[in-house]
């Protein structure tokens, strides 16, 4: 597949020279790009069958083998795992470590296109690897850590919105705040 870039100029056909002349002696319009410049999905092209990490607007972040992929951008991911990532126990970060991690296997996992917030290929010499900063831990324990959090930050955003609230703003989530 050729590489194209809309600020290429399109060829001209019968190479360079004037342009073509139609009917009437006006110039024909330059041929079209082919569609696939515009759709996102056809960029998938190239990481068929590579290991990528793929971020979720829920925040997961799945890691497996890119097998299938549609025009809408939904993904097959074959011998998938979740990625879980927690703050450390002691709620301060030392220099060595940033926090704790652990995965779960999924196997195949279908990801509908519109949930998918970034997606990167994996080096594979590096994929051994701990995250920089994170250190393998129990699921159970990097769980309970990362609801934690979540609910930690959910209860700030909440407190956030109330503070705006009385200021005068609207919040866009006012259907979930309880006042």
């Amino acid at each position: 597949m050729e590489n194209l870039f809309p600020s290429d100029a399109p060829p001209l056909p019968g190479g360079p020279g004037p342009a073509p002349q139609g009917r009437g002696g006006l110039a024909q319009p330059p041929p079209q790009l082919p569609p696939q410049m515009f759709t996102t999905a056809a960029q998938l092209l190239d990481l068929t069958d590579k290991k990528l990490m793929v971020a979720l607007r829920d925040g997961r972040k799945l890691i497996g083998v890119l097998r299938s992929w549609d025009q809408f951008a939904n993904l097959v991911l074959q011998s998938t795992t979740e990625r879980i990532f927690a703050p450390s126990p002691d709620g301060a970060a030392s220099d060595s470590s940033r926090g704790l991690f652990a995965d779960v296997s999924h196997g195949i996992f279908l990801v509908r296109g519109e949930n998918v917030l970034l997606l990167g290929e994996i080096d594979l010499d590096k994929d051994d690897d701990p995250p920089p900063g994170y250190q393998r831990a129990e699921l159970d324990l990097v769980k309970k850590l990362a609801e934690e959090k979540k609910a930690a930050d959910k209860a700030r955003e909440k407190h956030r919105v109330k503070k705006l609230i009385t200021i005068g703003f609207e919040g866009e989530n006012l259907g979930e705040l309880t006042i």
